[in-house]
């Protein structure tokens, strides 16, 4: 039965997360956060960080994570193979035959429509992580590390790749002093 879940969620978002990866990642939070509840947000959040980091579709990268997670090795090439044949199969479908009808206005209309759709779907998923960011960080130092996250990577052009990468870093040497129940400081990493 988990295999076929694994399958039902992850064709699910490749059948229907038009405009490429980033456009799923909404569609995979529903399945795997809300519907199936295999993990929780900030386990979702983990991966999605983790899964920008590394070279490649990140639908697939989510997909073969998630999947191994949660069904094993079998889980992990269903999850795959789930999230890309839906993709495979359109793109051989659609390029043949739309081709034909590509001038039609009602298909660039049809494209043009659902682009804002997709635009929503991703801002509502920011500002859920948002919201679960000032909540740990509190308001001031998510709202730094929003507005330092868009200088780097729109103003100065460096990659969201290699900011989360930095921000890992700077996670795992940072230390910083937390008091214990003695009223005692000790270290400890954060992330």
């Amino acid at each position: 039965m988990k295999q076929l879940d694994i399958s039902i969620a992850f064709f699910r978002s490749g059948i229907l997360g038009y405009g490429g990866g980033p456009s799923s990642i909404p569609l995979v939070h529903k399945e795997i956060v809300e519907r199936f509840r295999w993990m929780n947000d900030d386990e979702f959040g983990d991966v999605l960080a983790l899964a920008n980091t590394l070279p490649g579709p990140i639908n697939t990268k989510m997909a073969g994570y998630i999947g191994y997670r949660v069904g094993g090795y079998l889980g992990m090439v269903n999850a795959i193979l789930s999230s890309i044949l839906p993709t495979i199969i359109l793109m051989i479908v659609l390029l043949t035959s739309l081709s034909s009808v590509r001038d039609l206005p009602w298909v660039a209309g049809m494209t043009k429509a659902v682009v804002p759709v997709v635009g929503v779907m991703m801002a509502t998923l920011t500002w859920d992580f948002f919201k679960k960011s000032y909540q740990t960080l509190g308001k001031i130092k998510a709202g730094l590390v929003v507005i330092g996250s868009l200088i780097i990577t729109e103003v100065l052009g460096i990659h969201p790749g290699i900011l989360i990468a930095a921000i890992l870093i700077f996670a795992l040497i940072k230390k910083d002093k937390a008091p214990n129940k003695e009223g005692k400081s000790i270290e400890r990493g954060v992330g």
